[in-house]
């Protein structure tokens, strides 16, 4: 059975604060990025679960970082208690987004649990810069925050849409 196209990607880049949340009509390409805590997240899950059930397709990609082998963030001369935190720190944002997909399915939602994209960007980190995602898609606000952009560029990439890197000559 061949599965038809989402109308909403729904992406998330899971945080223990304040998650991104980027809503894609696939159709339109109208874009909706926002912060959510986790209780606002949730909310916003079950009212989408709640008006599209019968009408469409929604699919909810989640960046799920705890699917890596091998999660090291530390660096060379970082003490032990700097490593420690960085652990603890990972595993709470980790807990956030398993918590998120168990939380979604549970609603009905179709859930995709997504490999973190690779960080080819010009941004910290090779994270992605607003520029840089405003080049390709359209209707972004003039102002985003990184887990925005991330939540965006997963919701982005799911809808199969394409990617340009921009190119300085």
């Amino acid at each position: 059975m061949i599965k038809s196209r989402p109308e909403i990607v729904i992406g998330i880049d899971p945080d223990v604060s304040k998650s991104g949340l980027a809503c894609l009509d696939v159709t339109t390409k109208e874009v909706q990025v926002i912060s959510n805590s986790f209780p606002q997240l949730l909310e916003y899950l079950q009212n989408i679960a709640g008006n599209y059930t019968l009408s469409g397709r929604v699919v909810v990609v989640v960046e799920a970082s705890w699917l890596i082998s091998t999660n090291w963030h530390t660096k060379r001369g970082d003490s032990v208690r700097t490593a420690a935190r960085k652990g603890k720190d990972a595993g709470r944002c980790h807990e956030v987004g398993r918590k998120i997909v168990e939380c979604a399915r549970y609603y009905g939602l179709e859930v995709v649990e997504q490999l973190p994209l690779k960080k080819i960007w010009k941004g910290k980190d090779g994270k992605i810069t607003h520029d840089e995602l405003s080049a390709f898609v359209p209707g972004l606000p003039s102002r985003t925050n990184q887990e925005e952009r991330d939540a965006m560029l997963l919701a982005w990439n799911h809808a199969g849409f394409p990617i340009r890197i921009p190119i300085k000559r």
